[in-house]
């Protein structure tokens, strides 16, 4: 029954809304309350609180969030060791470009032999897609960067994906075989949120050639950063598949960075270390470092 009050009280803290929960848990508003009652009654704090954006953890709340995920994280995987990892839960945190370029074919493939696991993509930034398997609340997470290294985590590195400059098919650039980073200087950059690892690799580099970024817009998703390219509104950084279709039909255009100025950057697997594999986990790594 705890397990059931912990599932609970991660998903209202998930959603912000005792509503939303019982909507996705399939309760009655009344039995989320209930519950959320009954385990600080157990537990003798405080577990959740009203602030601006709804429901949101009390300090005593947050510590038994860290506990309460890996509580039902356990729970699932010795259901999976039962099952022998034919039923139950694929939890695959994921940067965005991932999730959409990345996962969906390879997801297919998965599902066509798994098809009673139910499969959970939690975006996020690579800060939190590397927390979330730490803590167990993911149990795959798939990044974007240069190579990454933990001793807690197990890293694969499936493949390396360049980094172009993305412009219109009529700017200047768009004729050149490639493009050193001091031309940009001059160029209004449309450019993902400050947490992407790609954005900041790029700002990095010109700053360190004593260059100042001219950023002009920022987008939470990348069809935003596509449309203001080709409305002309400035030029791009992003990885090669994220664009190759817009490429394909001659929208945009992919400016090679020289000097390997858009190198180094690998699609990375992570989980744990001591994570159980169970046969479909493993079937899971297969499909990922197979590429579909």
């Amino acid at each position: 029954m705890e397990l059931t009050y912990l599932r609970t009280f991660c998903e209202v803290a998930a959603s912000g809304s005792h509503t939303r929960a019982a909507e996705n848990l399939g309760y009655a508003q009344s039995s989320v309350t209930a519950q959320i009652a009954k385990l600080e009654e157990m537990y003798g704090a405080k577990l959740l609180e009203r602030s601006g954006r709804g429901m949101a953890p009390t300090f005593a709340g947050r510590t038994l969030l860290r506990y309460a995920r890996q509580m039902l994280a356990l729970s699932e995987e010795a259901k999976e060791v039962i099952a022998e990892g034919q039923t139950g839960e694929l939890a695959i945190g994921s940067i965005e470009t991932l999730a959409a370029y990345f996962l969906p074919q390879r997801l297919h493939h998965y599902r066509k032999q798994y098809p009673d696991i139910r499969i959970r993509v939690l975006p996020g930034s690579e800060t939190d897609i590397i927390a979330a398997v730490r803590n167990k609340s993911a149990d795959f997470g798939l990044i974007f960067d240069m190579p990454y290294a933990s001793d807690e985590l197990q890293v694969l590195a499936l493949q390396p994906e360049e980094l172009f400059i993305i412009v219109h098919p009529g700017h200047p650039l768009a004729g050149h075989g490639s493009a050193e980073l001091s031309r940009l200087a001059a160029e209004p950059l449309v450019l993902t949120e400050d947490t992407c690892t790609y954005r900041n690799f790029l700002l990095q580099k010109m700053r360190g050639l004593g260059l100042t970024p001219r950023v002009e817009l920022e987008f939470g998703n990348l069809e935003g950063i596509k449309q203001a390219v080709k409305h002309e509104w400035g030029i791009a950084f992003l990885p090669g598949y994220t664009v190759s279709e817009e490429l394909r039909r001659g929208e945009l255009k992919a400016i090679p960075v020289s000097e390997d100025g858009g190198k180094g950057f690998f699609i990375q697997l992570i989980y744990r270390k001591d994570r159980w594999l169970s046969s479909s986990f493993k079937r899971f790594i297969e499909l990922m470092q197979a590429g579909g």
